[in-house]
């Protein structure tokens, strides 16, 4: 099945998200579980969940991922980002458990100077003490383009994080299409050799979801400004390829591209007309 949506605002509730997606032909959503700046996280109505919940069973709809907010960065020198880090992770992990079976993605976080390694030992040690071995959520750390201090800019820092979990079972990896390209992997003349790179470092297995975004970027900029679908330097040949890769094809894709919602509507009509199922 070809699982395709963007990120939708959570301001006006989960079935109000629900409706929206059905109005621009997505089966799948992103959201922010919080303001993606940071900030406590409003009170869930538990009939507006399952308002949403009834949506996903009757149009078939493929798992959710939702987003951290980007202040989030447990890789932090500094113990106050830090905690907040924590808070919100176990807060947003605990929430969407209300959507059982999700995914919660996140960006690994930024060391700041410390370096690499001291970063995924910060990064592992929030992990291990906000995930627990009973939840259905799978946390997804992102693949990121290496900018500044960012962790997560190739696959080696993505499996350095794993190896320090308690429960790898609980996680996964988003892939971002144009972070993998601005860090410097060529998705674009071999596809196939970036996901058996994927595949010996991390496992494909741990691959869950993709953000599928064209780049303002070339390859290896490690600058991460997203673009429009088919208008960056990826080109539409390379989402056709990517959405009927038989290893990614089935993933559920989600949109991040510069657009308000009838360019999504339009980026998704697009895709489906390239899919071949």
């Amino acid at each position: 099945m070809f699982t395709i949506g963007c990120h939708l605002s959570a301001s006006k509730g989960f079935t109000n998200m629900g409706k929206e997606a059905l109005s621009i032909g997505a089966n799948t959503f992103a959201f922010f579980t919080r303001n993606p700046r940071g900030g406590s996280a409003k009170a869930i109505d538990d009939a507006d969940i399952e308002g949403l919940i009834k949506i996903m069973e009757e149009n078939n709809f493929g798992k959710l991922v939702a987003h951290a907010p980007y202040t989030v960065n447990p890789a932090s020198d500094k113990e106050q980002t830090r905690e907040f880090a924590r808070m919100c992770l176990r807060e947003d992990i605990e929430r969407m458990e209300k959507l059982p079976g999700n995914y919660y993605n996140f960006h690994p976080g930024s060391h700041v100077g410390q370096g690499a390694e001291k970063g995924i030992d910060l990064i592992a040690e929030i992990l291990n003490d906000v995930i627990s071995p009973d939840q259905t959520t799978i946390v997804l750390l992102e693949t990121m383009a290496g900018k500044g201090s960012e962790i997560g800019r190739n696959f080696e820092e993505i499996k350095a994080i794993i190896d320090k979990l308690d429960h790898p079972e609980k996680v996964g990896v988003c892939l971002d299409s144009c972070h993998v390209s601005d860090g410097g992997y060529d998705i674009i003349n071999d596809l196939d050799g970036m996901l058996e790179e994927f595949d010996r470092i991390i496992g494909l297995d741990k691959l869950k979801a993709m953000h599928i975004n064209d780049s303002m970027n070339p390859a290896g900029a490690h600058k991460d400004r997203h673009q429009k679908i088919g208008e960056g330097h990826l080109g539409l040949e390379t989402f056709v390829n990517i959405i009927n890769h038989p290893v990614l094809k089935d993933l559920p894709f989600i949109l991040e591209t510069p657009n308000e919602m009838d360019g999504y509507a339009k980026e998704i009509a697009l895709l489906k007309e390239n899919y071949r199922a």
